[in-house]
């Protein structure tokens, strides 16, 4: 694998590390838990980055749908932290497969978005999906603050 890909995978490895951290031993109701109006919990935030870091590296880099549904995505309660560990874990693994087949050339290439036919780079899908996932990670963090004061 090349260097640039490799390195982007350590960076999105760390963001699940350290939303797995954040997860630790939590209660379920804390997963469901709402800071306030207009603000998502912790199991919906997870839900939506990996949709959306799937979507991003899989749908619009790869070209490869996931038939992904994003309006579910922010309804999800009453799941597991195993379970939301391991959609992290599946979605580092797709990712993972994906970079293991590119090419610096292909950070180049144009791509099509599959819902509203804008294009992008591979490169701008790729780093798009970081970030994305890295503001989340924030938003999980700053959750679980105001859950732990909460009490």
């Amino acid at each position: 694998m090349q260097t640039y890909f490799a390195d982007y995978l350590s960076l999105l490895q760390d963001c699940h590390k350290d939303i797995q951290k954040a997860l630790d031993g939590l209660p379920s109701a804390a997963l469901d838990w709402v800071p306030g109006t207009d603000t998502n919990s912790i199991g919906v935030l997870v839900f939506h980055l990996t949709g959306a870091e799937r979507f991003w590296i899989g749908d619009v880099a790869m070209q490869e749908s996931s038939e992904r549904d994003r309006n579910a995505e922010f309804k999800v309660q009453g799941i597991d932290v195993d379970v939301l560990k391991k959609r992290l874990d599946d979605t580092f693994a797709y990712a993972t497969r994906v970079l293991e087949t590119l090419t610096l050339a292909d950070l180049e290439s144009m791509r099509t978005h599959p819902g509203n036919g804008r294009e992008f780079t591979v490169a701008w899908s790729l780093l798009h999906a970081l970030e994305h996932a890295s503001l989340h990670l924030g938003q999980i963090q700053l959750t679980r603050q105001l859950w732990e004061q909460s009490l």
